[in-house]
C-alpha cells in the first residue's frame, strides 16, 4: 500500500477486526453459559419443590392418621394438609412445564409425558388416601379404624414413593447434565480463547513485520539523519524509498539539509571576510595605538621637561626677590611690587612642581616626602589657590580650619595637591553650586579633612569614580590642572589615610569628600573609609 494514512489505516482496521472478533467470542461465550447457567438454577429449584412436595405429603399422611384416632385432633388440619400437597403438586408441575416450553418441540412434550404421569399418581394417591379417611371415619369401633388407616397409609406410601424418586431421580440427572455440559463449554471457551490469540498473535505479528517494523525503521533513519544534521554533517542525505507521508518528509528533510549546507558555506565566507576585516582593523587599532602611546609619553616628556625648564627660571626670580627684598638699597615703593612678585613665582612654582609630580604619576614615578606637617596651612594654601577660580564661578568658597591645628606626618605637597584637586572638582562638577566649603576637625579615627558643596550631588554608583579614567558628570567640559579622584585616593592610602563620598550636609544636597588621617598614635580602620 502506498499511502502512510492506507497503512495505518489497515493496522487501525486489524486491531479493530480483534477488538471486534473478541466480542463476539465473549458474547457468544457469556450467552452459552448462561442458558447452561438457567438450566442448572431450573432443575435445582425442582428440586426443591418435589422435597417441598414430598415433605407435604407425609404431612397429609400424619394428618389422616389423627383425623381416624380416638381423640380427633382438629378437623381442619387435615383440611389444611390437602390444600398444601394440592398447592405444592401444581407448584411442580409449573416448574415442569416452563422448564419443557424453553426446550424442543417433540423432546419437551416427551419429558413432559414422561414427568406429568408420576404427578398424576401423586395426586391419585392423595385423592384415594382422603376417601379412605373419610370412609374410615365412620367406622365406629378404634381396632378397626387403626387396621383401615394403617393399610390405607402402606398403600399411600407405595403409590407416592416411586413416582417421589422417580422425579427426583430425573431432576438429579439434569442438574448433572447441566454440570456435564458447563464444563463442556468452559473446555471449548479455553479451545476457543487459546485459537483466538493465537490468530491475534500471528495476525499482530504479520501487521507489525508489514506495518510497523518499516515505518520504525524510516523514522529511526529520519531521527539518525537529524543527528548528524545536528552535529554539523550538513552533506547527509537520506534515500527515498517511497512517494508516501514518509517520503515526502525525507524529501523535505533533504532539501534542508542542501540549503543549511549552502548557509554555512555563505557563513563560512562571510565570517573568513569578517575576520579579515577585523585582523585588517585590529592591525590599524594596534598601529594607532601606538601612535598614541608615543604621543603620550612625547606628551609626558615634554610636560616633565617644561616643568623642569621653568623650575630654574622661577628659581632665580624667586632668588632675586629675596636678594632685592633684602637689600638696604631697594626704595621702599618698590618693595611691595617685589613681595607681589614673590608671591606669584612661588605660586608658579609650586604650579610648576604640581605639574612634576603630575607627569611623574603617570610614569609610576611617586616619591613621597613624609614630615610633621600642619593641616591648616595646608588648607589655607589650598583654598588661597582655589579663590580665583572660585571667583570667577561666583561661587563662595570658605575655609573652617577649627580650633586648633593638627599636625600629621604628610608630603605637604601631595596633600595640598590633593586638597587642591578636591576643591578644583566641585567648582567644575557641581552645577549650580553657589558654596563650596572645606573644614578641618579632630575625630576618634585621626584628623578629618571635608569638602562639600551645595550641587546635586554624587550620581549612582559614586564609588566607581575611585577607578581611573572615570569621571562624573559636570556642568563645564574644561579640563583642570588637579589630580583624580583615583590618584586622591592612592595618595591618602599612602598616608595611611582613608577618603570616603557621601552627601551633602543637613539638606542631604551636594557633594561631600571627606579625607582621614592618622593623628600621632592613633590608626585609621575599614569602618573610617
Amino acid at each position: 500500500m502506498g499511502s502512510l494514512r492506507g497503512r495505518l489505516a489497515l493496522l487501525i482496521g486489524g486491531a479493530a477486526a480483534l477488538v471486534a472478533l473478541a466480542a463476539a467470542g465473549l458474547f457468544w461465550s457469556l450467552h452459552a453459559a448462561e442458558g447452561t447457567l438457567d438450566a442448572t438454577l431450573d432443575a435445582q429449584l425442582r428440586l426443591e419443590r418435589l422435597a417441598e412436595l414430598s415433605g407435604r405429603m407425609t404431612e397429609f399422611g400424619l394428618a389422616a392418621i389423627e383425623a381416624v384416632g380416638d381423640a380427633p385432633g382438629r378437623p381442619e388440619r387435615l383440611a389444611t394438609a390437602r390444600i398444601e400437597v394440592d398447592r405444592a403438586l401444581e407448584a411442580v408441575d409449573q416448574s415442569l412445564g416452563q422448564a419443557i416450553a424453553g426446550t424442543d418441540a417433540l423432546l419437551g412434550r416427551t419429558q413432559y409425558a414422561a414427568r406429568s404421569r408420576p404427578l398424576s399418581s401423586l395426586r391419585a394417591a392423595r385423592v384415594m388416601l382422603d376417601r379412605q379417611v373419610a370412609r374410615i371415619q365412620r367406622e365406629p369401633e378404634a381396632a378397626l379404624r387403626t387396621d383401615a388407616i394403617r393399610g390405607a397409609l402402606n398403600a399411600y406410601g407405595a403409590m407416592t414413593g416411586p413416582p417421589l424418586t422417580f422425579l427426583v431421580e430425573a431432576e438429579r440427572r439434569t442438574v448433572e447434565a447441566a454440570a456435564a455440559a458447563m464444563r463442556g463449554l468452559a473446555r471449548r471457551l479455553q479451545g476457543a480463547a487459546l485459537a483466538t490469540a493465537a490468530v491475534a498473535l500471528a495476525l499482530l505479528v504479520l501487521l507489525h513485520r508489514r506495518l510497523t517494523r518499516p515505518l520504525l525503521r524510516r523514522i529511526a533513519d529520519i531521527r539518525a539523519g537529524a543527528a548528524a544534521i545536528g552535529r554539523g554533517e550538513l552533506d547527509t542525505r537520506l534515500a527515498v524509498a517511497t512517494r508516501d507521508e514518509l517520503g515526502l518528509l525525507v524529501a523535505g528533510f533533504n532539501r534542508m539539509a542542501a540549503r543549511l549546507a549552502r548557509r554555512e558555506a555563505r557563513v563560512a565566507a562571510d565570517r573568513a571576510a569578517l575576520e579579515e576585516t577585523v585582523a585588517r582593523a585590529t592591525a590599524e587599532l594596534r598601529a594607532a595605538n601606538a601612535r598614541l602611546e608615543e604621543i603620550d609619553r612625547s606628551r609626558r616628556r615634554f610636560f616633565a621637561d617644561v616643568s623642569h625648564e621653568l623650575r630654574t627660571p622661577l628659581t632665580v626670580i624667586l632668588g632675586e626677590c629675596d636678594l632685592a627684598a633684602r637689600s638696604p638699597d631697594t626704595p621702599e615703593v618698590f618693595r611691595p611690587v617685589i613681595a607681589t612678585i614673590r608671591k606669584r613665582a612661588q605660586g608658579l612654582h609650586r604650579r610648576v612642581g604640581d605639574m612634576l609630580r603630575i607627569a611623574r604619576s603617570e610614569s609610576g614615578q611617586i616619591a613621597l616626602e613624609r614630615r610633621p606637617v600642619g593641616l591648616a596651612g595646608i588648607l589655607a594654601e589650598a583654598v588661597e589657590n582655589a579663590l580665583p577660580e572660585a571667583r570667577r564661578r561666583r561661587v563662595a568658597l570658605a575655609l573652617a580650619p577649627g580650633d586648633a591645628d593638627l599636625v600629621v606626618e604628610a608630603d605637604p605637597e601631595w596633600l595640598r595637591q590633593v586638597v587642591e584637586g578636591l576643591i578644583d572638582n566641585a567648582l567644575r562638577h557641581a552645577a549650580g553650586a553657589t558654596r563650596v566649603a572645606v573644614s578641618l576637625a579632630a575625630g576618634e579615627g585621626g584628623a578629618t579633612i571635608t569638602v562639600e558643596d551645595d550641587g546635586p550631588g554624587f550620581p549612582p554608583g559614586a564609588d566607581a569614580l575611585f577607578e581611573r579614567f572615570r569621571r562624573g558628570g559636570g556642568s563645564s567640559p574644561a579640563q583642570g590642572f588637579g589630580i583624580g579622584l583615583a590618584l586622591a585616593r592612592w595618595v591618602v592610602e599612602r598616608h595611611d589615610g582613608a577618603i570616603r563620598l557621601g552627601s551633602g550636609g543637613q539638606t542631604a544636597r551636594g557633594a561631600r569628600v571627606v579625607l582621614v588621617l592618622p593623628l600621632p598614635g592613633s590608626r585609621i580602620g575599614p569602618g573610617d573609609a
